[in-house]
């Protein structure tokens, strides 16, 4: 059995960085660590740099980007970092010197390369390099606790010397984030040693924290590898959310799936110090529920009611995308909230209605295939993101290697393993099979980001004004991209989860896709135990404080969402009609 987390009884090094997926409790379980030292008398430093973070909310006090004192816990210091407010701040930095010198064509493909995730996850290391190389911190706290850890990929641009090289003004080799660490050679030395840090199993303890659920594993091992390839071994796992006991259907079959995906956690973690956190029925907020978290359930509901006079299901969507003849529909949200499953459930339910439809996704076509099966009005494919990335990769080096040096094309390799060049590899893919389903509904599992879709526009115009690397942009991608912004082809539908991190996450992914001109006018929030009726007293707990969101999607969606509820069988075949109800 696993071990309950408790920091009293656990050696620990003085930096701890947590990392996991949104909404999965890194947060909560960081900010728990931190008042239980405190509370021992250690000086502890709090340091977020989630865009997402909920700091303030769960301390009450108005926080910064230094450090604040938080009066109900002696000796814990709370910052609240900025990462997106950063990235912008550099981004200006960045480009200001080029305005009157520039083309606007160029200057808006260095703005937009300079405008995703990989840039902001820069920044955040930027502000948060200081933390770890300041030597006045470093002796006036015995603990500094980062919620939210680098990615490996961030490191490994941290670690390449030609990524202190200005060229990306004269790049021309293919939609990408390019140049986000140009004009840094200053903060080099500090980014040295706080690499340096991090790689040192005697000061650093990489926290990966994960729901007790399958793709949530496989998210955590992803990370694991990732960073111990670079040298960030010091690793421990931390299990959220994991019920003990049961005593109504549903109860049990969530523990049942829970045991089951413990048990089948990947290789990589099994080797890992392993500890649980149990399931909590209380929202993490104010210091007396943190100082819960990792000692005792108590059951707080809430007062709130559903304003809606009805709650809709996933079958006024479908009536809608019907009615209003939507040719390319996206399931867009982020990882584990059900976006696969809600795809399928769209096709399915436009076939039925007489739409011929093609239902293509990244997953693996067996899993694809384990949930709907091709039948009369559905046709699937698969993408392999692996071969599409490869063959993306391929071309874009190919091209770069004509004109750049050694030490540069690393950069560019290193690069060419973002997440906006993933995304960008898959699109190019997706736009291949909508062009060959002119005369098809294309339901598409996995949408492009706002970012993506905004640089492979940049590149467009960027191409045309420096009259190089012609063909980056494929003819497939170029009919699909205006397409995309007419809101009466294509429909966004964004999936999330009756959570605040989730929510904030898809609020975040929707004004990305506003910024490139595409609106969506559904939501679904997926998995919610509020409509379960259960009977168990943590799960209606956790049920009523549901509400809360379910009211905001509301309000924020115009009224426009569906919520399904959280079901104890498996979604798949016969049983996927069932969401259509």
């Amino acid at each position: 059995m696993i071990q309950d987390f408790n920091p009293q009884n656990i050696t620990l090094t003085k930096y701890m960085f947590y990392t996991g997926k949104g909404g999965v409790g890194k947060t909560s379980t960081a900010c728990a660590t931190a008042v239980t030292l405190a509370d021992r008398g250690n000086h502890v430093l709090l340091v977020s740099t989630d865009p997402a973070s909920n700091l303030q909310d769960v301390f009450d006090t108005e926080l910064n980007n230094k450090g604040v004192k938080i009066e109900a816990v002696p000796n814990l210091f709370v910052a609240n970092l900025d990462p997106v407010e950063a990235a912008a701040e550099y981004r200006e930095s960045m480009i200001a010197p080029f305005r009157g010198k520039l083309p606007d064509a160029v200057l808006n493909n260095m703005e937009e390369q300079l405008s995703g995730s990989c840039t902001v996850e820069i920044a955040a290391f930027n502000e948060f390099s200081k933390f770890i190389t300041d030597e006045h911190l470093q002796l006036k706290y015995d603990y500094i606790i980062f919620d939210t850890a680098p990615t490996g990929h961030t490191l490994r641009m941290l670690q390449l010397p030609s990524a202190w090289s200005n060229f990306i003004s004269d790049n021309t080799h293919g939609a990408s984030c390019l140049g986000q660490l140009s004009g840094l050679e200053s903060q080099k030395e500090i980014y040295r040693k706080a690499v340096e840090t991090l790689s040192d199993k005697n000061l650093t303890t990489l926290v990966l924290v994960s729901r007790p659920e399958i793709a949530s594993l496989l998210e955590v091992e992803r990370a694991s590898k990732e960073l111990a390839e670079i040298g960030v071994e010091n690793q421990m796992l931390i299990v959220n959310g994991v019920m003990s006991s049961y005593d109504d259907n549903i109860s049990e079959s969530l523990y049942q799936k829970q045991q089951i995906a413990l048990s089948q956690m990947p290789h990589k973690l099994k080797s890992t110090v392993t500890y649980q956190v149990p399931l909590r029925g209380y929202n993490i907020t104010g210091v007396n529920n943190v100082r819960s978290l990792l000692i005792k359930d108590k059951l707080t509901f809430s007062n709130e009611k559903i304003r809606a006079e009805s709650i809709p299901g996933l079958k006024a969507i479908i009536e809608d995308l019907h009615k209003s003849n939507k040719k390319v529909i996206f399931a867009m949200g982020k990882g584990g909230v059900g976006k696969t499953t809600i795809a399928a459930a769209i096709a399915l339910g436009l076939s039925d209605k007489g739409k011929k439809v093609h239902l293509t996704t990244t997953d693996p076509a067996a899993h694809l295939k384990h949930i709907i099966t091709e039948a009369q009005g559905i046709t699937m494919s698969h993408i392999d993101e692996e071969a599409e990335l490869k063959k993306y990769r391929e071309e874009v080096l190919f091209k770069a290697g004509e004109s750049m040096s050694p030490e540069d094309l690393a950069y560019v390799e290193e690069d060419l393993r973002s997440p906006c060049t993933q995304e960008i590899a898959v699109f190019r893919a997706f736009a291949e099979i909508v062009e060959k389903a002119e005369n098809e509904v294309v339901v598409i599992d996995t949408a492009p980001t706002g970012h993506t879709l905004l640089l492979l526009e940049s590149t467009q115009s960027y191409n045309q004004e420096i009259e190089r690397s012609k063909g980056d942009v494929p003819e497939s991608a170029k009919k699909l991209l205006p397409r995309l912004h007419n809101a009466d082809e294509t429909e966004v539908v964004i999936v999330t989860l009756p959570e605040a991190t989730p929510v904030f996450e898809a609020k975040r992914l929707e004004e990305d896709l506003r910024r490139a001109g595409i609106n969506n006018k559904w939501w679904i929030i997926n998995s919610s135990l509020y409509l379960t009726g259960t009977s168990n007293q943590m799960l209606s707990a956790k049920a009523s404080n549901e509400i809360e969101w379910i009211n905001k999607v509301d309000q924020h969606a115009n009224g426009n969402f569906a919520v399904i509820a959280w079901r104890t069988d498996e979604i798949k075949g016969d049983n996927l009609r069932s969401l259509l109800l």
